[in-house]
């Protein structure tokens, strides 16, 4: 009896060390793996807070933006704090306008245009990009360009703690980025372009100094410079434990064209029922 008891409590620990051990292993993922489960994990995001540091190249050098930003995917509400300034945009409220409370001491309230230019002014990208789904439809995009050069352009370069998170390193290296001749076709504009190649509206405005900004008339038949990737390189670091994008620093032909990077980051956070409306408690409209 004490030898079988002996046995069986050696058997036990021969499985727990087994067990252990196997756990222990770390999973080896290819780059593909982790691109794939990063989309993945963006298309399942329902909701996201965070803050956003930003850095973008402008016409008088880099710009520096930080805001604290709550996202709600399905329906798309956003509300954003960025030094004293409100704003809140609701799908289909408001007729797509944003409220806007210009800084703590204003007594009143502007609705804007997301596109608009006061909403714009030197900036890449305008509230109908925020959360990651823009995001990840340029990394799909050049996806399915690459076909099978995947491996080519998209590289695991190890692992980084990156904003106090542990993550996989990414380089995607577009080799052949260049820009291109392209004709403008009926009723399109820089924002139609930008969009049909998945490509930066800023970079079409340096690239072809005859427009002053994004509101400029196109006239069909007119001839002019577009890249043909989004970017030169991107370094993206992926999150281990969300497999989301936290920080992402975009370069081009003149070498940093955008820099964003996601701090204190909560992923499907539960919101009160009036969080994404004026009267909710804390803000200021």
């Amino acid at each position: 009896m004490i030898f079988k008891a002996k046995r069986s409590v050696f058997i036990f620990l021969v499985l727990l060390l087994h067990t252990l051990f196997t756990f222990s292993q770390k999973v080896e993922l290819s780059s593909y793996d982790i691109v794939s489960k990063s989309l993945k994990a963006i298309k399942e995001v329902k909701g996201l807070k965070y803050h956003l540091k930003i850095t973008e190249r402008g016409k008088k050098g880099f710009n520096h933006y930080e805001s604290a930003v709550k996202f709600n995917r399905n329906p798309r509400l956003i509300y954003l704090y960025i030094k004293g300034i409100e704003v809140l945009w609701i799908h289909g409220i408001n007729d797509d306008k944003a409220l806007v409370k210009p800084s703590s001491f204003a007594f009143f309230n502007l609705n804007l245009d997301p596109m608009g230019n006061l909403m714009r002014q030197d900036q890449h990208h305008t509230l109908n990009e925020m959360g990651y789904d823009y995001f990840a439809s340029v990394i799909q995009n050049t996806i399915d360009r690459l076909g099978d050069k995947f491996d080519d352009t998209f590289i695991l370069a190890g692992e980084e703690r990156i904003n106090n998170r542990p993550c996989y390193k990414i380089l995607i290296d577009n080799k052949d980025f260049k820009y291109v001749d392209y004709t403008i076709g009926e009723g399109e504009s820089i924002t139609s372009i930008a969009r049909k190649f998945h490509i930066a509206e800023y970079m079409i405005l340096e690239k072809n100094p005859k427009f002053n900004d994004y509101f400029d008339i196109l006239k069909k038949g007119q001839v002019i410079k577009i890249p043909t990737w989004y970017a030169r390189t991107v370094t993206m670091y992926v999150d281990m434990l969300y497999f989301l994008p936290i920080s992402m620093m975009v370069n081009d032909d003149k070498g940093l064209f955008e820099e964003y990077n996601y701090h204190f980051l909560q992923v499907n956070p539960k919101f009160e029922d009036d969080e994404f409306t004026r009267t909710h408690k804390g803000y200021g409209f």
